[in-house]
């Protein structure tokens, strides 16, 4: 252990918050956690900030701390739980239940979407809502951007105009951080600045179509959901009658919407704990904002901070390590992460001839590794950015080392679920015309152009399911549409439940299916996955609810059912690494320019984010940490060049971590 950590063991907390003289607690909270965990699980009514470091325990902190809750008698539906995946929602409340009893189970939790979505549903006539809305992912409202573009005639390629992708990200980072259209352009696509008009002009039909059309995108969900909880009804005075201990976790990953709904659902009872770490604060591209966190004291008067420092992840030299990391960062709480684990190597960092020879010097530490007896399951290699790994996958492949890369393209991001799923929409919400446009283009002989028509004519003649197929033939519902008209009068029956209604789709789906992919017996496990899937829900809507907010990660056409019972080494980004842990860990590239990357270099909160980048990827080691870099890179304009070492790995010293050079062996 180093001489320069101080392990510094914790009185015990004289007073315990709220708890009436001589209460018996069936669990033993104070034995169980640590001092600090104990800390946090004890306080109850008032503000709290629970600033959780790598490692700590913050989810058994918060089970527990459910638990407690319950256990001094409060009615679980008053304890409200926001996470960022129903995943951690429900195995917190799992947790509890096994360590109390049912009624942990009974809180209200979940993510913050889909507790917006429940909510609004159950008060849509309040909100001003169908409560048959359809949630967009996405996707879709990039789709219906499209839509809007090509009726304003701005898809020429006369003149450069920016993709639909781009203009929904744009109109998604005014929303989740409260800035001007304008000043998001000015700031990320200069390039487009002439547009600005004509991209007001696209998201104010945006807005407008989605009402008109019964649709809400996530961002529309928080937005209403705010809407209802600050307004004078009394109905939502009294739902929030019913809120009474609010608790959020990942904090440091809110954005500008959902610190505002956290606020409001706190005003009635003001209790309040927030769980995070500043100090992994990495998702600002998708709107996060670092500022909740630190701000967290001042928007909640007489906040309590309490921090989680002891880690059960990491060696010391590990811990010594990603300390010297975050300990230049400038926006920070001050933190020192311990443990009371013994041994552990040095960090290593690595210097490399060139990419290749890092990709080769990576291919034989594993291998020593698996014969030493780690598995490739507790073996993962991290990059700033996917193509980094390209090289090594190459070495990967050559060794006959298999692997799985995280990162690709999501269940219902693939083609043929979209389809699916699109048959299904529409027979739920006759509006959502974004779902008709895809169904009808899957036609033979209807192009774009057709397919509006049709719409347009569908609006004409107020077409709804109860309407015999037979009435519709004209001249826009044609006879080789007639089968989709009957499929959709069948799906309207409440007879079928939402697995036989999607049996109904995919029977009327397959022959379109197999002429549209040439991979489609690989695509038909997805289909199959589908179906079973949806074997647990009882209505087609709370289905597609979930299969926007809470889908399935993997598509079979990324990863084979076969592979997931095999031994795989894991390819990740840091983005998507956060959260996880390896018994190794590698991370790759730490050059100057790539990790930091160039573009951080102007502006300090996004190199302040780098650092944090850097940080949560260390934090992931729990036996071995290895980060190299090569010497020279290719550069496609100039040829190979001189690289240099990542500002974070730079001046370390030597206390701090062992230094390789690795060079090509003599021969003989």
């Amino acid at each position: 252990m180093s001489k320069n950590i101080v392990i510094k063991k914790l009185s015990k907390i004289e007073s315990v918050h709220n708890v009436p003289t001589h209460f018996s607690f069936k669990i033993d909270y104070e034995n169980i956690l640590n001092p600090a965990q104990f800390e946090a699980v004890s306080s109850i009514d008032g503000h709290y900030l629970l600033i959780a470091g790598a490692g700590t325990g913050k989810t058994q902190t918060l089970v527990y701390r459910v638990a407690r809750l319950i256990e001094l008698g409060n009615n679980p539906s008053g304890i409200l739980l926001l996470t960022f995946t129903r995943k951690a929602s429900q195995e917190m409340m799992n947790r509890a239940s096994l360590l109390l009893d049912a009624r942990c189970s009974k809180i209200s939790g979940g993510t913050f979407h889909s507790f917006a979505n429940i909510t609004l549903r159950k008060y849509a006539k309040t909100c001003c809502l169908d409560p048959a809305f359809t949630i967009l992912d996405q996707g879709d409202c990039e789709d219906i951007i499209n839509l809007i573009k090509g009726e304003l005639k701005l898809n020429t390629s006369e003149t450069r105009f920016p993709k639909k992708e781009t203009i929904y990200r744009i109109y998604n980072l005014s929303i989740n951080t409260n800035t001007q259209v304008s000043d998001i352009i000015a700031r990320e696509y200069p390039h487009f600045k002439e547009n600005i008009d004509n991209i007001n002009l696209i998201l104010s039909r945006f807005v407008q179509y989605k009402i008109k059309n019964n649709l809400l995108d996530y961002d529309d969900l928080l937005i209403r959901l705010n809407e209802f909880i600050t307004s004078d009804n009394p109905v939502a005075e009294k739902f929030l009658d019913t809120i009474k201990y609010i608790m959020v976790d990942e904090y440091q990953d809110t954005n500008f919407l959902q610190s505002i709904l956290v606020k409001n659902l706190a005003k009635k009872y003001n209790n309040i704990m927030v769980v995070g770490d500043d100090s992994q604060s990495i998702y600002s591209f998708r709107g996060a904002d670092i500022q909740n966190i630190l701000d967290f004291p001042k928007i909640f008067p007489n906040t309590k901070i309490i921090k989680l420092e002891e880690n059960y992840r990491s060696t010391q030299s590990i811990l010594n390590f990603t300390n010297y990391i975050i300990k230049q960062s400038i926006f920070k709480f001050e933190k020192v992460l311990f443990t009371r684990r013994t041994g552990g190597d040095l960090p290593v960092i690595i210097s490399t001839k060139d990419e290749n020879m890092q990709s080769r010097f990576i291919v034989n530490q594993i291998l020593e590794l698996r014969e030493s007896g780690v598995d490739l399951n507790e073996i993962a290699v991290l990059f700033r950015n996917s193509y980094f790994s390209f090289d090594l996958e190459l070495e990967l492949t050559k060794a006959n080392i298999p692997f799985v890369k995280i990162g690709g393209m999501k269940f219902v991001e693939t083609a043929h679920i979209k389809d699916v799923l699109a048959f299904l929409r529409i027979s739920s919400n006759i509006k959502d015309f974004v779902s008709w446009y895809r169904v009808l283009l899957l036609h033979e002989g209807i192009g774009p152009k057709k397919a509006q028509a049709i719409i347009n004519g569908l609006n004409e003649i107020n077409y709804n399911y109860t309407i015999d197929p037979e009435r519709l033939r004209s001249k826009y519902i044609t006879d080789n549409l007639l089968n989709l008209f009957y499929l959709l009068y069948k799906l309207n029956e409440k007879k079928y439940s939402p697995t036989e209604k999607i049996q109904l789709v995919l029977s009327y789906y397959e022959p379109i299916f197999s002429f549209k992919f040439d991979d489609f017996n690989k695509r038909k496990k997805d289909l199959d996955i589908l179906v079973s899937i949806s074997e647990r829900y009882k209505t087609i809507e709370s289905f597609l609810t979930d299969m926007v907010l809470e889908p399935p990660r993997d598509s079979i056409v990324d990863v084979d059912s076969e592979d997931k019972d095999k031994e795989l080494l894991t390819l990740s980004t840091i983005h998507s690494a956060k959260g996880l842990e390896w018994h190794t860990v590698f991370i790759i590239h730490l050059l100057e320019g790539f990790f930091p990357s160039s573009l951080s270099f102007e502006d300090i909160g996004k190199l302040e984010e780098e650092r944090r980048l850097m940080y949560v990827a260390s934090t992931r080691a729990k036996q071995n940490l290895y980060i190299s870099y090569p010497n020279f890179i290719f550069d496609r304009f100039t040829g190979s060049t001189i690289s240099k070492a990542s500002r974070f790995i730079y001046d370390i010293s030597s206390e701090l971590a062992d230094k390789w050079v690795v060079s090509e062996s003599e021969p003989e």
